[in-house]
């Protein structure tokens, strides 16, 4: 279900991420390599990047498929980021919400992407669901799974916030890099535990780092030491002997100098 990506480093175009890499999101969108579910991903895409100086990522995404797009090349061709998340969409069920229901999500300084499906939708996360403020349910962005999974650690993130940040702080001063994979990780482990059947592979960017989980699909990494940059991804865009793959039931978060692997736990009944 889906393929997505994450990069942050030197600022590139889009089009050097999404379209020209030999194996680019773009060309998994009809023929991964590495997915385990779904054959192809033309439900959806999605781009968001970052402008140097502004925090809050800004979007593109179309309900129908990465190739059917004509405006994509030129966009891709011209914008320039030095940090962005990428995603094209397999949906779990069909039905509405369309552009809506295409990653990434986005609110604040962060950008998320859901690669997998939450077993027993819907009933499965009612209480979750019951849980979280009602203006927060009325704010979904769509119907689907992603879109209340996104809901649930978007509640966390925003409890994790410096007192007195806002939507335009930087995001060092918003959220440690811990935090922003603690949410992510007791994220999965609620839906887990609610869903047992779920394949939850999450990413997540706040535009300086990226945090992410192995949790049922595939999930490599690519770090640049020299370039100070490194990319996260369902499976590997190109052929460099440098990606490693992420060990199923692991966190990973990111920065342009690190990269921290850590093993998450079966959540108990």
């Amino acid at each position: 279900m889906c393929r997505h990506l994450a990069y942050t480093g030197p600022p590139v175009t889009l089009g050097e991420l999404l379209l020209a890499p030999s194996h680019s999101l773009y060309r998994q969108s009809w023929a991964p390599r590495r997915q385990r579910n779904g054959t192809v991903n033309a439900d959806g895409f999605g781009v968001g990047w970052y402008a140097e100086g502004d925090p809050v990522p800004a979007r593109y995404r179309r309900a129908g498929p990465i190739w059917a797009d004509p405006g994509l090349t030129d966009l891709a061709r011209v914008v320039r980021s030095g940090s962005l998340l990428g995603a094209v969409r397999d949906a779990t069920l069909p039905g509405a919400d369309g552009e809506a229901a295409a990653a990434p999500f986005a609110a604040g300084p962060w950008l998320f992407s859901h690669n997998g499906s939450v077993g027993g939708w819907p009933g499965s996360l009612a209480a979750p669901a019951a849980a979280l403020p009602a203006e927060e349910l009325l704010a979904l962005a769509a119907r689907n799974d992603s879109a209340l999974v996104w809901a649930l650690l978007l509640h966390r993130l925003r409890a994790g916030e410096e007192p007195g940040a806002g939507p335009h702080s930087p995001p060092s001063s918003r959220l440690p890099s811990q935090d922003l994979g603690q949410a992510l990780a007791d994220t999965v482990t609620e839906v887990a535990r609610e869903a047992p059947a779920s394949r939850l592979n999450l990413l997540v960017t706040d535009g300086a780092r990226i945090a992410a989980t192995a949790w049922g699909d595939s999930l490599w990494y690519l770090p640049d030491p020299g370039r100070r940059s490194v990319a996260v991804a369902s499976e590997p865009y190109d052929d460099d002997s440098r990606w490693r793959e992420v060990p199923d039931r692991t966190l990973l978060v990111a920065t342009r100098d690190d990269v921290l692997l850590t093993p998450l736990k079966e959540p108990s009944a």
